[in-house]
């Protein structure tokens, strides 16, 4: 039987985008799960439910746009604008896709069935502590018991965990906004537009007058950059414009494929899409019947992918690397916030 899953997410995908018919249809269940989304809220400032205060400061990345925005590559380079400060930071994660919930490193003998795909590429490209758990606080703490050098946390999407209380907040958008506005299911929004953050990022190649004016909160904007790949199993990397002309296919299993397209066809690229599901496991091989010279995958997919014999053998996959470029200000204004935050 075949998976359907891709096409309900593009249905509602969408359906998100516009207040058509089907957007219409579940704005009830909408105003009912924002009604819950702020009791929760305000049972954690209340004190009725409990939260965690660790013994240094905690930066949360996040969105409230579900699905991908970019919230790994910028987690990588904050880990790597508070070390160029002074900082040494480590990240915690929930570990999409990991196994159980307790608190574990991300080691270089882990595997993206054990902590997820996310965290394993963020401890390969910072070198930073990481640590995955279901509950955020317990995995800060587990890092922190592991590595007392650690004077900052990054907390990857964890926007919406307010058991795990947090000193600054950097909420990412891309070029989608806000979709049609509305809180799930009736919109693509956890949480309200006008949620407080401290600071606002869109993951866009132009940060236009009007996609400032839907994220609100005076953004900064991110870019990503692309500019070589190199094969799966290792070797030198090349330029992307040096494979013009070559039958190329690009696969992502991204949360946002397009956004991974968009970037190939700005180097000067052709090639055949292959979107597959956010977080794919590629047990399947999905290759195995596309006819191209080269297979250019992400760096995300890259982490499962050289796990499995069959694919890492595979000489046509070649990863392209991609780095968050934004305004040196964004950083100096985190550093700030987070050497003016007092110990527990």
């Amino acid at each position: 039987m075949p998976n359907t899953k891709p096409s309900i997410e593009s249905t509602l995908t969408r359906a998100w985008l516009h207040r058509g018919p089907l957007a219409c249809a579940l704005l009830p269940l909408s105003l009912l799960f924002r009604a819950l989304a702020a009791l929760r809220v305000r049972l954690f400032k209340s004190g009725l439910l409990a939260s965690t205060k660790l013994p240094v400061p905690v930066v949360v990345v996040g969105n409230i746009f579900i699905g991908g925005t970019g919230k790994t590559p910028l987690t990588i380079w904050l880990a790597e604008a508070l070390r160029a400060a002074g900082f040494a930071p480590g990240i915690i994660s929930r570990g999409h896709g990991g196994e159980g919930g307790a608190p574990r490193a991300v080691t270089s003998a882990s595997t993206a069935q054990e902590v997820g795909d996310e965290p394993l590429l963020m401890a390969r490209r910072t070198g930073c502590p990481v640590f995955v758990g279901r509950k955020r606080a317990e995995a800060g703490l587990a890092l922190l018991a592991a590595h007392p050098d650690v004077d900052v946390l990054i907390a990857d999407d964890g926007l919406q965990h307010y058991a795990l209380q947090r000193d600054v907040e950097v909420v990412l958008f891309d070029g989608r906004a806000v979709g049609n506005g509305w809180l799930l299911p009736a919109g693509p929004l956890r949480e309200p537009p006008t949620r407080r953050r401290d600071f606002t990022v869109v993951n866009a190649p132009q940060l236009t007058p009007q996609l400032a004016a839907a994220v609100g909160g005076k953004p900064f904007q991110m870019r990503l950059a692309g500019e070589y790949a190199e094969p799966l199993a290792g070797g030198a990397r090349i330029p992307l414009a040096s494979m013009a002309g070559k039958r190329i296919a690009a696969a992502a299993g991204i949360g946002n494929p397009k956004r991974f397209f968009d970037m190939l066809r700005g180097a000067g690229l052709a090639f055949a899409e292959l979107p597959l599901p956010d977080h794919h496991d590629f047990l399947d091989d999905p290759f195995a019947t596309v006819d191209a010279d080269i297979i250019l995958i992400t760096e995300k997919d890259a982490v499962k992918c050289g796990q499995l014999e069959n694919l890492i053998n595979d000489p046509r996959l070649w990863v392209v690397p991609v780095t968050a470029q934004l305004d040196r200000a964004l950083a100096e204004q985190i550093v700030e916030k987070c050497r003016g935050c007092s110990s527990a």
